[in-house]
């Protein structure tokens, strides 16, 4: 049965939007090359961490989706949607490849009047001077004329039970404003309001915006953290009285690093150095700079603590507490935890983990041991360290359990523990 729907890549971008779809009554095809992701999905499981659950999938699966590897499937849809991986490269650029690949995969089948939209994080002129070319030359048709093109941002919140697909507002820029329509009536059956940007390069740059915004943000509140205190003043009794303010004011809180899937983007090294002044975001470079100092902070702050209770690190008994990225998720994706846990093995120390949702855990490629009783674990241990705050955790008991306990993420009660 011809599907309506085709979602190119099938990982924390593209399930969300299929489960979304599939909602909505919209028949859906999930596309992806990968053998193993389909294999998951057809068996009712999930391929990734975070988005989805199994009972989640087998619920689209019920509802009329279907995964596949066949390309096929691509030239039988009136939308496609790319949603393609764009992992940062070495030298902290977006990696376009797999966008390349899917498109050049859709441009073969690409019938005219399908609706093509590209969701993937990328820089500010990817969907005209990278996606668009490869789209007219593989297909023959012409954006614009043929197909309508546009760009919408993803905004996703994994876990977030308020803020979810239906109810979060859509942006989308098109190529012309037939485009931006024609993207908009679909948009429209999957959430409450769409927001039409002037064009493609603006709705790309909104997600850059809303990226940057968070990790400057963020890394404002560490360098706070690390100046309160080195001068005694508890900065989250700071935070909660800042918050009451009702207008310029929003609140961010430290943490011993940034993780997840969204990657501050510097729009200065664009890879279309010809349409670009090439003028670097300096805020946002000196921000991950900041962010990527918190790792080491905390173990800075692990070792004095073990010091003054006359411990060193070498040869102690750390126990991390929540290595995920998020609370009360399995999504591991840049979690500050391994770089942590690596530092520590370096100074000699023992590590072990807990984390109600990641049974399995590797630093190096050796596995880190569980503890299977949190409380025991955490009496026995030299230092205690909090991570990350999964609601299973009781804190005020763990607080009394453990010998020592660093809160790098301000959850314990005034007192009961050392915070960050």
């Amino acid at each position: 049965m011809p599907a309506d729907l085709a979602v190119i890549g099938l990982g924390h971008l593209g399930l969300p939007l299929a489960q979304a779809a599939v909602a909505a009554g919209i028949q859906t095809v999930g596309y992806d090359t990968d053998p193993r992701a389909f294999a998951e999905l057809s068996a009712g499981r999930t391929p990734v961490e975070g988005p989805l659950t199994a009972s989640d999938v087998r619920r689209m699966l019920s509802g009329g989706f279907r995964p596949t590897t066949n390309e096929a499937e691509l030239g039988r849809v009136r939308t496609a949607v790319i949603c393609a991986p764009t992992p940062l490269g070495p030298d902290r650029t977006l990696d376009l490849g797999a966008v390349g690949d899917a498109a050049r995969a859709l441009a073969a089948r690409l019938r005219p009047h399908t609706t093509v939209l590209l969701e993937s994080a990328v820089p500010p002129g990817t969907t005209e001077n990278f996606l668009l070319p490869l789209l007219e030359k593989g297909s023959g048709l012409r954006g614009g004329r043929d197909f309508h093109l546009a760009y919408s941002p993803t905004r996703l919140d994994p876990g977030n039970r308020t803020h979810v697909y239906a109810n979060t507002p859509k942006v989308i820029g098109g190529l012309t404003p037939a485009c931006t329509e024609s993207a908009a009536a679909f948009y429209s059956r999957l959430t409450d309001k769409v927001v039409r940007a002037r064009g493609p390069r603006e709705a790309e740059m909104t997600k850059v915006l809303e990226t940057n915004f968070r990790h400057v943000n963020i890394a404002l509140v560490n360098e706070m953290a690390v100046l309160c205190h080195d001068i005694g003043v508890d900065l989250w009794d700071v935070i909660r009285c800042a918050e009451t303010k009702p207008f310029g004011f929003q609140p961010f809180r430290p943490g011993p690093g940034v993780g997840g899937h969204g990657a501050p983007v510097d729009p200065g090294y664009l890879p279309y150095s010809s349409r670009t002044p090439g003028h670097p975001l300096r805020m946002v470079s000196l921000a991950q700079e900041i962010n990527d100092r918190m790792p080491q902070y905390v173990i800075q702050r692990c070792a004095t603590l073990l010091n003054e209770h006359g411990k060193s690190v070498r040869g102690a008994r750390v126990l991390l507490l929540g290595v995920t990225y998020k609370p009360d998720l399995a999504d591991q994706e840049a979690s500050p935890a391994r770089e942590i846990a690596t530092r520590l093995m370096d100074m000699g120390a023992q590590i072990g983990y807990h984390d109600p949702h990641v049974l399995d855990w590797r630093v190096r490629e050796l596995p880190v041991p569980r503890a299977d009783s949190l409380y025991e674990a955490a009496s026995s241990a030299d230092l205690t360290v909090l991570l990350q705050h999964h609601r299973t955790y009781d804190l005020q008991g763990l607080a009394v359990k453990a010998q020592l306990l660093l809160d790098t993420r301000g959850a314990t009660p005034a007192g009961a523990a050392h915070r960050l």
